[in-house]
């Protein structure tokens, strides 16, 4: 079995931002292949197991804030006795252009708060990341923001922001991508 959490922030007021393609694409899974989440209080995360093609996933959304998505991963993963290496999370990036996913294994945060937040956690790096490009020439500008505290308002505000009206055309297929990416890891 292998484990997919969708990073995102709970609330509908974060359903359709940058942040929350985590939880779009494991959505999408549980949509195609599966019935419903159930909420597990003491963990405080929702799940819902799918089998597609012979193969058993355990679809995860932390119910904790992206930043704090640690928490939730390392209880799971002491519950559930499975190897970090059967670990795969779905995050933004914003070091990627809108409408790339690329998969990596082992590698640090590269800055993103919720990975880096699991890694502390597991004080491990060894587990699957697929990574949702977000990238688009409003990072650009503000990169250029000289104040460091108000480029680093705007890159969360950015974040926590909805997607472009031309993004949206083009986003159910970036999820379905990032979907299918997981489950042939």
């Amino acid at each position: 079995m292998k484990i997919t959490f969708g990073l995102g922030n709970p609330g509908k007021e974060y359903e359709n931002t940058r942040h929350n393609v985590g939880f779009r694409a494991v959505d999408y899974l549980n949509d195609k292949y599966g019935e419903s989440f159930s909420f597990n209080k003491k963990l405080n995360l929702e799940t819902s197991e799918i089998n597609v093609s012979g193969k058993k996933l355990l679809l995860v959304k932390p119910q904790t804030f992206v930043n704090k998505s640690g928490e939730a991963v390392k209880k799971l993963m002491a519950k559930s006795k499975l190897r970090i290496a059967d670990l795969i999370i779905i995050h933004d990036d914003l070091d990627i252009p809108f409408g790339k996913v690329k998969v990596s294994f082992g590698r640090s945060s590269a800055g993103h708060k919720g990975i880096d937040s699991i890694i502390r956690a597991l004080k491990n790096e060894k587990f699957y990341r697929v990574r949702v490009g977000t990238f688009n020439q409003q990072i650009v500008k503000i990169s250029k923001i000289i104040d460091k505290r108000k480029r680093l308002n705007t890159m969360n505000k950015f974040v926590i922001d909805s997607f472009s009206q031309s993004e949206k055309l083009k986003l159910n297929k970036l999820i379905k991508t990032a979907a299918e990416k997981a489950v042939q890891l």
